[in-house]
């Protein structure tokens, strides 16, 4: 008789699929969060290793960057169609190595010397695209590194960066 009213009644049924329906999604739950927390154990497990091993491969490998600003900012003016133009650019030379970058330092007047002198024999209008940017940026990165080969006999800097670069 139970079974029968059982079969009759939608509202048992119906509870007896929302039961089923709860209890799949409980699983479902709890398959992601033991997933989640599987992959955030390893991940930081292999986070912790890393740094032990970093520390042993640095000497090997490369050095890390070191950043050596030239201040104050170099200022050049320039005469385009009769009208007065300036160029503010202010310079991080980027090396690898101390003790290099530090007797690189030593002549820093000659460097100085050599970038004015190249920055004032520039075209304003071929400054004035990105393209006459970079352009500048890689002879002046050549220049310095002409100083380095030069006075210290390797060429020091990776490169000069701009951190500011204004056309006026």
């Amino acid at each position: 008789m139970a079974k029968s009213e059982a079969e009759k009644d939608p509202a048992v049924k119906g509870k007896g699929k929302l039961k089923m329906i709860i209890l799949l999604v409980l699983v479902l739950l709890l398959v992601i969060g033991a997933s989640i927390g599987a992959t955030w154990f390893f991940l930081h497990k292999g986070a912790e290793a890393k740094p032990a091993e970093a520390a042993a491969a640095a000497p090997a490998g490369k050095q890390p960057a070191l950043y050596e600003p030239l201040t104050p900012a170099f200022v050049v003016n320039f005469k385009q169609d009769g009208r007065d133009r300036y160029m503010q650019v202010s310079l991080t030379m980027q090396a690898r190595d101390k003790a290099d970058l530090d007797a690189l330092l030593v002549h820093m007047p000659v460097i100085r010397n050599n970038l004015v002198m190249m920055f004032s024999g520039e075209d304003f209008a071929t400054l004035a695209t990105p393209v006459g940017e970079e352009m500048l940026r890689q002879k002046a990165t050549a220049a310095v590194q002409a100083v380095a080969q030069k006075e210290v006999g390797k060429p020091v800097i990776d490169q000069l960066l701009f951190t500011n670069f204004v056309l006026q």
